[in-house]
């Protein structure tokens, strides 16, 4: 920000995406760690009528936790931009690229960042017959958390039986073997590297359940790969034109060395629950959850 602390942060929250849950979840924590920090702070779930309730509050910062569509999107940042009022993580064109998954691979093409093959297609036709050869992903190409994940395995039996609320439209991507690996990014800083470990697909209870994975920080991987994930997670940070904090998630092959890294997206609002990977990273590397809400806080502003 330009000038002074704020004396008063919005936290906002909840909203009505698929991740409303993990954002209201997130919301209360980033809440707690910013009055440990002596901010004046005001809880918002966030609903049709958020502009009358940030007139109403007159906030110097909003801290926006939310997580999904609308508020990770674009949304909400270009209200926020629309009444001037200072905010945390990306601004409206790097959010809204990051939520869009093909338009990500297209950015992290055109930067030299390693992807695998995918392609968007009508859900009816990817329930009818394969849409490539399995093994294979589907998913939404515009939500997040593992929202709506389907694994297509090397022997299944035949394409997907997708559930009702899957969009009209949905990712197709080639599935990568091996580790799971993440890395995030403050600032112009990669912070270090996560090998999330669970007994199977890392979906949305694996990310958020209670013992739904576990986490191996730093990530026990030869140098050259952690290296290369910070290396990569700095240039999707810089290539979507993120701001803040991002999250930048790997796959990675160990049979094929430096060759088996690929990235699958970039998260413009990382979780900050008490499970998520963020904080973890941030933990580690001597940054408490205070300290960590509170250069966000800090590093709010317009125009981003």
């Amino acid at each position: 920000m330009s000038s002074g602390t704020p004396t008063k942060v919005a936290v906002l929250m909840g909203g009505p995406s698929a991740e409303r849950g993990v954002s209201l979840s997130s919301g209360r924590d980033c809440a707690q760690a910013l009055r440990d920090a002596d901010y004046n702070v005001v809880e918002l779930d966030a609903g049709p009528d958020l502009a009358t309730q940030l007139e109403e509050i007159a906030p110097d910062v909003v801290f926006n936790a939310l997580h999904g569509r609308w508020g990770e999107d674009g949304c909400v940042q270009g209200l926020l931009e629309w009444m001037r009022i200072p905010y945390t993580h990306s601004g409206v064109l790097a959010s809204s690229l990051a939520m869009d998954k093909e338009r990500t691979k297209q950015v992290y093409r055109v930067a030299g960042l390693p992807v695998v093959e995918s392609l968007l297609a009508p859900k009816r036709d990817v329930i009818a017959a394969h849409a490539m050869q399995p093994p294979y992903v589907v998913k939404p190409y515009n939500e997040g958390s593992s929202v709506g994940v389907y694994l297509v395995n090397k022997d299944a039996n035949g394409p997907p039986v997708l559930a009702d609320d899957m969009p009209e439209v949905v990712m197709v991507e080639a599935f990568v073997p091996g580790r799971e690996l993440t890395t995030t990014v403050i600032g112009d800083r990669p912070l270090t590297v996560t090998d999330i470990l669970t007994d199977g697909w890392y979906d949305y209870d694996a990310k958020y359940a209670e013992g739904g994975s576990s986490h191996v920080v730093p990530a026990d991987i030869p140098e050259d790969i952690h290296q290369l994930c910070l290396t990569y997670a700095l240039s999707a940070h810089n290539a979507l034109g993120c701001r803040g904090v991002s999250r930048t998630d790997f796959r990675w092959d160990e049979a094929k060395g430096a060759d088996g890294l690929i990235l699958l997206e970039t998260n413009t609002q990382p979780g900050m629950t008490p499970t998520s990977l963020t904080p973890e990273q941030a933990g580690v590397m001597g940054m408490s959850m205070s300290e960590l809400c509170a250069w966000m806080v800090e590093d709010a502003s317009c125009d981003r």
